[in-house]
């Protein structure tokens, strides 16, 4: 094995840990010191500050109000204003762009191709979404999203789920470059293969069998080895890369930290930057153009008169365009509406709490085995079964009175028949094995000479759940929170707009079952259901009114457009602002 020097954090976690030896720091508990072998081995790492990641620039915390700040022009009355308190955490300066889509994409390519290439169809963003019935967009189509003169402009065409598994996959290689960095792992992307790759969460729960370069930190408990690995308590990988919530999106909007004097806000704004109008004034950078976001200014006017262009930019434009907010936040009205990860709901900003408000929820735990340890990581693809089905008969009925081959119906009916194999094996609880029964059916659209393979294949590839590598988890059941008085389900997305006791027929008898159609009526009245995800910002096709952070449109989670983005943030933990020793 080859060694090397530890380096930077861990080097200066060595030198601490020798010194707290040498004074034998004690706990105010007990009276035993720490991180001693004679004493049973109870570490209390150092730890000094939270790491900032890649791309990500600190949000101050604080209060404010979140929702309307001008006349609701929509009418849709869903953004009542509401005073609220937000966390300090992290978030991109920038929307995610083409050029970390296309390093996405290739690493799925190189690990997930071979064997299970519908992992890398379900990352591909929609470039038809630049389709107009009347309107000539192939050219964007084609090289929007891979001509290097795009790189640096906003990736679009990504649904939420899409941006959540971009989220994840970053958490994991940022997590993996600090700890190559620190010398604890080697740097071997040829041997990720498959399952065997590298997660955060399989580090953690010690199932990734990846080379070390050495045999890592010092264990201080009796029986060890005198090794382990990093843990969680160490505080050296970061926490998950993930989308704002609405409100720590609109917080971060606003930006009014620039604006506070004391504990007041002297200028109350209504887009990212003070007025109440869009063009450039002399108190901000001249060389930032005459308006100060990318959207449209009036009918038919994308970007101005040729010669004196007023925003340089016909359709999205780089994302370091125009001057950030007062928390160094680029675009964020304007360019591309922005995906957080609020589930949709009308009544939100009345509902939600006051603090971290939030509507999504749904707690899981990790699967584990009889002794109590986490159940191996997926070596398989696993797939949403009742999604899938419901797949296959829309687009059965939509192909009706079209026509289809003797391939194309031989190949619908043996994907029906596993399909019906799956759904029960699964009302038996017999998952691995109904996960089989996709996987058989995928088998039979990549042997099949069918026109409509290649449909039915991107359709299962959209409704993936779950990876190979990804640790096993389910939702929590009533009977583990049988006392608890803060939850008891699992998922509260309904909860007080949607589920039973929010809705016209409680009290009524015969609606003895859940209903999730029986307030918003979804797909007769209303596109309101629990996959209805917000998006905020306004874009390059849209009119000044969606600029105001405040204002607020849903799209179902699993579509896209050529106006959506979105952009990463982290929690902070710890203090709200950094420490500020001496």
């Amino acid at each position: 094995m080859t060694w090397k020097q530890p380096s930077s954090i861990l080097s200066l976690l060595a030198v601490l840990t020798i010194l707290s030896g040498c004074y034998y720091e004690r706990s105010g508990a007990t009276g035993w010191s720490y991180n001693s072998t004679d004493n049973g081995g109870f570490e209390k790492p150092t730890f000094f500050e939270q790491q900032t990641g890649p791309g990500l620039v600190l949000i101050e915390g604080g209060t404010f109000a979140m929702g309307q700040v001008e006349d609701d022009l929509m009418g849709s009355w869903d953004n009542a204003p509401r005073r609220v308190t937000v966390s300090s955490f992290y978030m991109d300066e920038t929307e995610v762009t083409n050029i970390y889509w296309l390093e996405y994409l290739t690493w799925l390519e190189r690990v997930y191709g071979n064997s299970f290439p519908e992992i890398v169809e379900r990352a591909l963003p929609d470039t038809l979404a630049w389709r107009e019935k009347l309107a000539y967009n192939e050219p964007l189509v084609k090289y929007y999203l891979r001509h290097p003169a795009y790189r640096d402009y906003p990736v679009v065409g990504v649904s939420w789920r899409q941006a959540n598994d971009f989220c994840k996959w970053r958490t994991d290689r940022v997590n993996e470059e600090i700890l190559i960095n620190e010398g604890l792992l080697v740097h071997s992307p040829q041997s990720q293969i498959d399952e065997e790759h590298f997660t955060t969460e399989t580090y953690f729960n010690r199932q990734y069998s990846g080379e070390r370069e050495i045999e890592g930190v010092e264990d201080f408990r009796p029986n060890s080895s005198g090794f382990r690995d990093i843990k969680l308590e160490d505080g050296l990988l970061l926490p998950d890369y993930r989308l704002p919530t609405e409100a720590e999106w609109e917080y971060a909007a606003l930006g009014l930290i620039g604006n506070s004097y004391g504990e007041l806000i002297e200028e109350r704004r209504t887009y990212p930057w003070d007025g109440h109008y869009v063009r450039n004034d002399d108190l901000r950078s001249k060389g930032y153009g005459n308006i100060n976001a990318n959207f449209v200014k009036g009918r038919g006017d994308f970007m101005g008169v040729a010669g004196a262009l007023d925003d340089f930019g016909d359709i999205t434009v780089e994302v370091h365009s125009y001057a950030p907010n007062d928390y160094g936040l680029f675009n964020m009205a304007g360019n591309v509406n922005e995906w957080v990860m609020d589930v949709y709901r009308p009544m939100s900003n009345l509902d939600n709490e006051e603090f971290r408000p939030f509507r999504g929820n749904n707690y899981q735990t990790m699967i584990q085995d009889p002794e109590g340890n986490p159940e191996d990581k997926y070596d398989y693809v696993v797939y949403d079964i009742p999604s899938i089905t419901q797949f296959l008969v829309d687009y059965r009925r939509d192909k009706r009175g079209i026509g289809m081959t003797p391939e194309d119906e031989e190949l619908l009916n043996g994907l029906e028949l596993k399909l019906e194999e799956a759904t029960e094996m699964s009302r038996k609880s017999q998952e691995e094995e109904s996960q089989t029964q996709i996987a058989e059916a995928m088998d039979l659209i990549e042997e099949s000479e069918a026109i409509i393979a290649a449909d039915l294949r991107k359709g299962f590839s959209k409704n993936i759940t779950a990876v190979p590598g990804d640790m096993k988890y389910r939702d929590v059941t009533l009977e583990e929170n049988l006392g608890r008085t803060n939850y008891r389900v699992a998922d509260n997305i309904d909860y007080r707009d949607g589920d039973l006791n929010s809705s016209t027929m409680f009290g009524n008898a015969e609606d003895g079952v859940a209903n999730e159609n029986r307030m918003y009526d979804y797909g007769n009245s209303s596109l309101i259901n629990n996959e209805s995800r917000v998006y905020k910002g306004g874009s390059w096709n849209d009119r000044a009114y969606w600029l105001v952070p405040g204002t607020r449109r849903f799209m179902d989670e699993r579509k896209s457009s050529a106006t959506v983005g979105f952009r990463c943030a982290m929690t902070r933990v710890g203090t709200p602002v950094p420490y500020q020793g001496q």
